[in-house]
């Protein structure tokens, strides 16, 4: 997949995670399974078709933030009642799995959450007719911060699971186009 410059940012790139090219040991976030995952797990996940891993850089060779996709299904029975309707009515609806999202210490207070959070939906959303997914699932925001962040984007929390969110597709379509 080709680099994409991010229009509010030139200066950081997207693109698909290369682990011989892209510094993954320089890379710090804060919370240590996140670090330990780009430093010891993506590649292979990525090897193995487990999940697909982004990340943004300013020369091809930092990481200033990086995300996975993957394919999911989040049960219809744990959505909250107002929101279900807006889903087609199977028990396990298809969606996207945005498994890790982190941002680098060193780009934080920059916007760089966000700037992921924009791009993982964007790649989502231009996807979502060649390959139908209903919803985005956030699964376990790793802390406070993090599901501020998914809050802000208008993700909500599933009931009676902590720090789980759920995105409708037609709300990710908006926030995309800016409405």
């Amino acid at each position: 997949m080709p680099r994409r410059s991010r229009p509010d940012r030139p200066d950081l790139h997207s693109e698909q995670l290369d682990g011989a090219r892209h510094d993954r040991q320089g890379f710090t976030c804060g919370n240590q399974a996140l670090d330990n995952y780009i430093r010891t797990q993506a590649s292979q996940d990525v090897r193995k078709s487990a999940a697909a891993c982004f990340v943004l850089t300013p020369d091809g060779r930092t990481i200033a933030g990086y995300y996975t996709l993957s394919q999911h299904a989040v049960r219809l029975d744990v959505i909250p009642p107002e929101i279900a309707r807006q889903f087609p009515k199977y028990p396990d609806i298809p969606a996207t799995l945005i498994g890790r999202l982190a941002r680098s210490l060193a780009y934080r207070g920059q916007g760089v959450g966000e700037l992921l959070l924009i791009d993982a939906l964007e790649r989502i959303v231009s996807l979502t007719p060649l390959i139908a997914s209903a919803a985005v699932v956030i699964v376990d925001a790793k802390d406070d911060e993090g599901k501020g962040l998914y809050t802000k984007f208008q993700f909500i929390e599933l009931p009676n699971h902590p720090n789980r969110l759920v995105l409708p597709m037609a709300t990710a379509e908006d926030l995309v186009r800016g409405e």
